[in-house]
């Protein structure tokens, strides 16, 4: 795979503080008319970090004139175990998953 390829899937969000963090966009799940995005967390030399990924809802803004999308934080337990659920049934043969 070439580097460029590799960069197709990555985005970069800012954090609480405004700072720039990068992720590899994983997938979109849809659970009850919503849409949620699964994100692993990438280093600043361009690796992926082992460990947990981070799922956030989707929400469009406001603005009718922006296709831009807005990632927010998801506070429900139950829905942010549903959603890993089915990304990990999704993803079960790509994956290592550990429980």
């Amino acid at each position: 795979m070439d580097e460029n390829e590799n960069l197709d899937n990555i985005i970069i969000l800012n954090d609480e503080d405004g700072n720039e963090v990068k992720f590899e966009f994983l997938d979109l799940v849809e659970l009850d008319d919503e849409e949620y995005v699964v994100l692993l967390p990438v280093t600043d030399e361009g690796e992926e970090e082992e460990g947990e990924v981070v799922i956030l809802k989707v929400e469009d803004n406001d603005d009718e004139d922006s296709d831009e999308e807005s990632y927010v934080s998801i506070d429900d337990e139950d829905t942010l175990n549903k959603v890993f659920e089915i990304f990990k049934e999704k993803f079960k043969d790509d994956f290592d998953f550990v429980d």
